[in-house]
């Protein structure tokens, strides 16, 4: 009798400790901003990761952070102080902070549960997205698979609406250790208005370009093709 006594109170002790615990777990955050650029060695974000609505993003005088807001298309370029993330732009005390807004999807992104569910100390990683994307910039920034083999390091961008446009890519090793590949950088230019079918060993997508897409530089959130 004592020792089920014991093992009662013991069961009990745990089960509300678990309780106490997740009742202080905070809620996850709403991604609603992408990093575009990080200047800061305390900032705990990094390029390319998403940001939440309700996180607070602590700034040193001289950083600079770079936000683009996914359905505001807001464009921000914030200089120091405390950074809270919005659903549509950034409360930034004791900072300056300038704002544009950029061609985009108007929050048409939709993440993955994985990445919906992450914690509130988290930032949330560029992974995938549910729609055929629409890129309103002719050079786009691919995001490519965390598992890349060797033998699959060929990006194939073809135009399917017209035949004749192809641009067969070549990755290495520095590109596959970054994640990304910036067709900006190579002078690839896609056409305004066009479709086209990208893949790289068995990841495969279709995307379009805007007919009013933007030659030159551009924010990534405005070029960002993620394959699953």
């Amino acid at each position: 009798m004592a020792l089920r006594t014991l093992v009662a109170a013991t069961v009990g002790a745990v089960l509300a400790v678990a309780t106490t615990v997740l009742a202080h777990v905070p809620a996850p955050l709403v991604p609603t901003a992408l990093v575009e650029d990080v200047k800061s060695a305390t900032a705990d974000i990094e390029f390319m990761d998403y940001v939440g609505n309700g996180q607070v993003i602590k700034l040193d005088p001289r950083d600079v952070l770079v936000l683009s807001y996914l359905k505001s298309c807001e464009h921000e370029t914030i200089t120091g102080g405390t950074v809270t993330v919005g659903a549509e732009r950034s409360d930034v005390r004791d900072g300056q902070v300038v704002r544009a807004k950029v061609p985009g999807d108007g929050g048409k992104i939709l993440l993955s549960p994985q990445q919906a569910s992450k914690s509130a100390a988290s930032a949330f990683r560029v992974q995938s997205a549910e729609i055929e994307p629409t890129l309103y910039a002719r050079t786009p920034v691919v995001r490519l698979p965390k598992v890349l083999a060797s033998e699959d390091r060929t990006l194939l961008i073809e135009r399917t609406d017209h035949r004749g446009e192809r641009h067969e890519l070549k990755i290495d090793d520095a590109i596959v250790a970054a994640g990304f590949y910036d067709l900006a950088k190579i002078n690839v230019s896609l056409t305004r208005g066009a479709i086209y079918d990208a893949s790289i060993g068995s990841h495969k997508m279709t995307f379009q370009i805007a007919a009013k897409a933007k030659s030159g530089p551009a924010p990534i959130v405005s070029r960002l093709l993620r394959f699953q």
